[in-house]
């Protein structure tokens, strides 16, 4: 293997030196534009705000884009999450293994619908759900199981489908994810997508919940929209949620979907100027890229190892705050946070998920960004090495 350079030994290599930025960049400014604009004037002027045209719209292309029988649309990723667990039956009694490594709401989801969250521990290359971890935790009372695709990373399924248990995939990140050459949406019982402003798809708000099972759309249309029944004449036939989403949002997310192409092209070129510049850096590296895959590149985690990197994660955070270069952590352990931690005191310690959570640090990524704030970021994070491995 060949070794890391330290920062220091950098010069001279043909890295051009940039002088520290005057304004902060951005972690993950939103790409959007005139087309996205127009398209929310018109949704406006026609007269139709709610759920109605555009809404079938997205679901329609969104489900030709994933190739899934079914995709219906809602108020968030979140939401997607809640109403696909409600739909294969998860309720009080149940145990739902996910994650630690992810947002709060894959498990809070998990707490609404009645069931407990039972925490895997995670693989050290990605950080996603280690399949035998999972497999040691399945007893009588596992109603599903929850992956994440951290980063846009898919999480190895076969291992997990082998358990005969209901899959809902959390793939907030993933998008144009595919898991050994096959697009994410039809896959399993329900995945699950998001729309929010930091999304590749984004919309300011909204989710997605893609599946080849009819049962499953069926049980989501019934809850994402409490009314049924015509004009003033309505009944209700299950209590559901008010989980729809709007023309406004659809609009928006009609004309993002256009541009996934386009955006992922921008990604892939930031990531490889990344990748060239923490080859070199002791101590630093980005989370594995299974090549078997197709990753979405939602976003550029690296592990910042204090041992080789001269400093914590925390320090490398706040040292680049001073240059201006703004970032992220994906994730801090769901299991630690306050009310995970009190309310499950049994927990046992998850390893691999706690170290993870500590080192990681997400850099700035975004197809609104230009090659020259990529080019600023990257030598605030040459300077900054260079300082903590003097």
């Amino acid at each position: 293997m060949t070794q890391k350079l330290s920062s220091k030994g950098l010069s001279g290599q043909g890295l051009q030196r940039r002088p520290r930025r005057a304004t902060l960049l951005s972690f993950q400014p939103p790409a959007v534009g005139e087309e996205e604009i127009a398209a929310v004037s018109e949704t406006l002027r026609s007269g139709w705000l709610t759920t109605g045209p555009r809404a079938a719209e997205l679901e329609r292309r969104f489900a030709e884009y994933l190739e899934a029988d079914h995709v219906l649309a809602v108020a968030s990723g979140t939401a997607a999450l809640h109403l696909s667990l409600l739909a294969i039956g998860v309720g009080p009694g149940d145990e739902v293994i996910t994650s630690p490594i992810t947002w709060p709401a894959t498990a809070n989801v998990i707490v609404h619908a009645g069931a407990t969250p039972v925490f895997a521990d995670v693989r050290e290359a990605d950080l996603n759900l280690d399949p035998d971890a999972v497999a040691a935790l399945v007893t009588p009372r596992t109603k599903a199981i929850l992956p994440v695709h951290l980063a846009g990373q898919p999480c190895d399924l076969e291992p997990l489908w082998a358990l005969d248990l209901p899959v809902v995939e959390d793939a907030a990140h993933a998008a144009e994810s595919r898991y050994r050459g096959r697009k994410l949406g039809g896959l399993s019982d329900a995945t699950c997508f998001s729309l929010y402003a930091t999304k590749n798809i984004a919309a300011g708000e909204g989710g997605l919940i893609a599946t080849n099972r009819a049962d499953v759309a069926a049980a989501v249309e019934s809850l994402r929209l409490m009314r049924r029944g015509d004009g003033s004449l309505y009944d209700i036939v299950v209590p559901g949620y008010k989980a729809n989403l709007s023309d406004v949002l659809a609009a928006i997310a009609l004309v993002q979907l256009g541009k996934v192409e386009r955006h992922a092209e921008i990604r892939a070129r930031h990531v490889a100027l990344y990748d060239e510049a923490v080859a070199e850096l002791e101590g630093i590296e980005p989370l594995a890229r299974d090549p078997r895959d197709t990753h979405a590149l939602h976003l550029y985690v690296v592990r910042i190892r204090a041992e080789g990197a001269g400093a914590t994660r925390d320090s490398y955070q706040r040292a680049l705050a001073e240059e201006k270069i703004g970032t992220s952590i994906h994730f801090l352990p769901v299991h630690l946070l306050t009310a995970y931690r009190e309310r499950f005191p049994d927990q046992a310690p998850l390893p691999v998920a706690e170290r993870g959570g500590a080192e990681v640090l997400s850099l700035p990524l975004s197809p609104a960004h230009s090659d020259d704030d990529v080019a600023d970021a990257i030598d605030a994070l040459l300077r900054v090495h260079a300082r903590f491995t003097a």
